[in-house]
């Protein structure tokens, strides 16, 4: 018999499974009244979808207690030749390079390069010469240069970013949304201003893709 998941959020369960290193986007459609209807993941090649399935049942039923029929779930699984590699290794190290801002006028380009096993990455982002504008293409440029390591297996949107204060402390805040076939899900993430404010905006970008992807940054 299906158990309701009053007691464990739709979020709770789409982050639990967010956790499985294989699987990069999940899910879970539940009914009006609590149950789970279906669950849709997407993943990497790296295992059988019967293998992920099961992975997906055991995370379910050790964190929440709610057993699910696999025939609830559907498995869609990223092509050998989109991702690098294996796709993103876990604790995949990101490293900045560079930053760089050219002005021309009322326009300004942000140059953001990643190192990211052993390859350089960059990312540009073109827009307003604004205090607010010079921001949003720091983080813009950050997330390009991401993309262009996934190789388009994933796309972000940015939501905002900023400089906020908190107590004696300036603190960089960038909210990105995840866009796969499977919907559209939030992060955000922050950084201190240690060196300058285009470095912890870079920080705070990555920080929030952390939340998914599993990147660690240096300097």
């Amino acid at each position: 018999m299906d158990i309701g998941i009053s007691a464990a959020t739709i979020t709770d369960i789409e982050a639990a499974l967010a956790q499985v290193s294989e699987i990069k986007a999940a899910r879970v459609v539940a009914s009006e009244d609590g149950f789970i209807q279906e669950i849709h993941v997407l993943a990497l090649p790296n295992k059988t979808p019967k293998q992920i399935v099961r992975d997906i049942e055991s995370t379910i039923m050790a964190s929440f207690g709610i057993a699910i029929d696999h025939k609830k779930i559907s498995i869609a699984q990223l092509g050998p030749d989109v991702m690098p590699q294996s796709g993103p290794k876990q604790s995949a190290r990101a490293q900045i390079k560079s930053i760089n801002a050219e002005i021309s006028g009322v326009q300004a380009v942000i140059t953001v390069a990643l190192e990211l096993e052993g390859d350089t990455y960059v990312g540009q982002s073109l827009g307003p010469n604004s205090q607010t504008g010079r921001k949003r293409l720091v983080s813009q440029a950050t997330l390009n240069a991401i993309e262009e390591y996934l190789h388009g297996a994933m796309s972000f949107a940015l939501e905002d970013v900023d400089i906020v204060d908190l107590g004696s402390e300036s603190v960089a805040v960038a909210c990105v949304t995840l866009v796969t076939s499977l919907g559209e899900q939030a992060f955000a993430g922050s950084a201190l201003v240690r060196q300058n404010e285009k470095d912890s905006i870079v920080r705070a970008t990555l920080d929030a893709i952390n939340r998914r992807m599993g990147f660690l940054t240096t300097s």
